[in-house]
């Protein structure tokens, strides 16, 4: 899992920097805060949490790193996707979208958490 979340969070960096080029270019940057959250969210917390998944593969095989691998992979691009609607449209429907995503990401960051605190121990 841990290798594959290394991979998943390449592309998030992509999209993140061509988003980054993207304003640059138009010099509009509405989408800043879409910017921050991919890369930070995306490609910077999954980075690290698949090199800890790698280097201790017990976090990885637990119920825990699955439940985490999962809902941040559904929660981050539903808060994502919503949060830019939102803020290229102006359309406070999507508020609601952004914060089912946020609310997903942030519970598999806690489980995440938990799982750290809970099963990190020494390789042998």
């Amino acid at each position: 899992m841990g290798i594959r979340l290394i991979k998943i969070s390449s592309i998030y960096f992509a999209i993140g920097i061509l988003l980054g080029y993207y304003m640059s270019s138009s010099h509009s940057y509405i989408l800043t805060p879409v910017h921050v959250h991919i890369n930070l969210l995306g490609w910077t917390s999954l980075t690290l949490a698949g090199i800890l998944y790698h280097l201790f593969p017990n976090l990885a095989a637990s119920k825990l790193g699955k439940w985490h691998f999962w809902l941040h992979n559904i929660g981050l691009p539903i808060m994502m996707l919503s949060l830019a609607i939102l803020i290229t449209t102006e359309n406070g429907v999507m508020q609601k979208g952004t914060a089912i995503g946020a609310t997903i990401t942030s519970i598999s960051i806690l489980i995440f958490v938990y799982n750290i605190l809970k099963n990190l121990k020494p390789n042998k």
